[in-house]
C-alpha cells in the first residue's frame, strides 16, 4: 500500500514537469540597434505587450503561437521580427518520464513552449528622398 502511494506521489511530481520548471509565462527582452525604439508585441493580430523604449523587457504568457515584434523610431524604417514559439527543453524529459499525460498538461497551459529572449532587431535609417538629395 505504501509503495502504491509513493508511486502515485512521484507520478504527480513528474506530470506537468514544464509547468513546474518553466512556468506559463516568460520574460522577453527586446533590444534594438540603435537603442531607443518603441516596440509592440502582437500575437494573432492582438497587441499583448509594449516596450516603451529599448532595451526593455516584457512578461508574456506562453502559447503555441508566434509573437510579431514591431519597432519604430524617428528617422528609421519600421522593423519587425517574428519570435517563433518553440519547444521548451523540459518538454522532452516530460514526454520520456511522464508520458502523454504530462505533455497534455503542459501543452494545455502553454508551458511546453518558449520564445527567444533576448532578441535584437536592427533598424535601418530612412534614406533621403530624391527631392532632399538634389540641390535647389
Amino acid at each position: 500500500m505504501i509503495r502504491v502511494a509513493l508511486i502515485a506521489a512521484m507520478s504527480l511530481l513528474i506530470v506537468g514537469c514544464s509547468t513546474i520548471t518553466e512556468g506559463r509565462s516568460q520574460n522577453i527582452t527586446v533590444t534594438t540597434d540603435p537603442p531607443g525604439a518603441k516596440c509592440k508585441l502582437e500575437r494573432q493580430g492582438a497587441v499583448i505587450a509594449n516596450v516603451d523604449q529599448t532595451p526593455g523587457s516584457v512578461y508574456v504568457e506562453k502559447t503555441k503561437y508566434d509573437i510579431l515584434i514591431t519597432c519604430e523610431k524617428d528617422g528609421y524604417e519600421t522593423a519587425t521580427l517574428n519570435n517563433h514559439s518553440g519547444v521548451a527543453a523540459a518538454t522532452f524529459g516530460n514526454i520520456i518520464l511522464g508520458g502523454g499525460i504530462g505533455w497534455a498538461i503542459d501543452s494545455a497551459t502553454g508551458s511546453d513552449n518558449r520564445y527567444d529572449s533576448p532578441v535584437t532587431i536592427t533598424m535601418m535609417q530612412h534614406s533621403p528622398s530624391p527631392e532632399a538629395a538634389s540641390p535647389q
